[in-house]
């Protein structure tokens, strides 16, 4: 029954079966009978069906209500007991964007493992996507996505940093003298980057043409799938790259790359926090938000090599437990 009951909000939320079956990763006949099955098991229409999608009828919008604290009641029964099936520890379930994955969560973690050690963290790698569709699901409890994330009336979307994109040079390319080039020189380049409808490479792609300029100006030699990866080719010399400031921070200091800035057009991207709107945050989870909101503190963290985070540990104790 709570598949059904899935289904049903789902649809109800986006107005459109084919995008529901499309975000359940179902077929769209099978979303048809499941809201059909429902309709027949409670004796009344609850969806008005045209050519544009579905909208909930009276009848569909008092159940909406109901399926809507019902999904709740039973994800704060499955944390409850999923609590106690863990002695009795708090576990938080969060999901991730590679780029914050990587470098921006070992370090925050290895500090609250060491504030709170009864709070078990389970953490996923995902796309933004597949990250908004867990939360919907009650599958996770925070999600951190970077870029633009798709509207949906269940998620709270929080904006925590905001993340440069830099041109990433090796230090014996012609332009490490340098501090920042304009787009028609990097044009002239070679650019590694991220393939093609992949996070990254949207987000590096939105940012340009939210400062007046075309990316197809660019001249992409290179597509991988990992950050990684772009880093090894770039230090190589095979190319240059577009890529978030907090991905090359040690190569920089070591002075392994050498990070320029657009000229007269800084890019940025949002690292957000998804949470969901229709679900109350635990102490725990609220700590966790409030600490990535928490800038000084967050570029102290990183900053620090996960030996050295005691001292930032004790102190963020002190503060939570008055």
């Amino acid at each position: 029954m709570e598949q059904y009951l899935q289904v049903f909000k789902e649809v109800a939320e986006t107005k459109n079966i084919t995008l529901a079956a499309k975000k359940l990763h179902m077929s769209q006949p099978s979303i048809t009978l499941q809201i059909q099955n429902l309709e027949n098991e409670f004796g009344a229409r609850f969806f008005d069906r045209t050519n544009k999608g579905v909208t909930l009828t009276k009848e569909g919008e008092i159940f909406y209500e109901h399926v809507r604290k019902a999904l709740n009641i039973l994800a704060r029964a499955k944390e409850q007991i999923n609590a106690l099936v863990k002695d009795h520890k708090k576990v938080i379930y969060l999901s991730s964007a590679l780029t914050i994955g990587e470098y921006i969560l070992p370090n925050i973690l290895a500090f609250l493992f060491k504030t709170y050690p009864d709070v078990e963290f389970k953490v996923k790698i995902a796309n933004t996507e597949s990250i908004s569709q867990d939360l919907i699901e009650r599958k996770i409890h925070i999600g951190l996505v970077e870029g633009s994330v798709y509207e949906h009336n269940g998620l709270n979307v929080e904006s925590f940093w905001q993340d440069e994109l830099v041109v990433v040079v090796p230090y014996f390319h012609p332009w490490a003298a340098r501090k920042s080039i304009s787009l028609e020189e990097l044009s002239h380049e070679r650019l590694v980057t991220r393939e093609e409808g992949s996070g990254p490479r949207e987000a590096i792609e939105n940012a340009l043409r939210e400062k007046g300029l075309d990316p197809d100006q660019l001249t992409i030699s290179m597509e991988l799938g990992s950050t990684h990866a772009i880093k090894q080719v770039v230090a190589a010399g095979l190319g240059i790259t577009i890529i978030s400031s907090l991905t090359v921070t040690k190569e920089s200091e070591q002075h392994i790359f050498k990070l320029l800035k657009i000229q007269d057009a800084p890019l940025y991207q949002d690292l957000n926090i998804l949470t969901d709107a229709h679900v109350a945050q635990s102490k725990e989870e609220s700590v966790l938000i409030g600490l990535l909101h928490d800038h000084k503190l967050i570029e102290d963290i990183l900053s620090r090599d996960f030996y050295e985070l005691d001292k930032s540990a004790n102190k963020l104790h002190l503060l939570t437990s008055k």
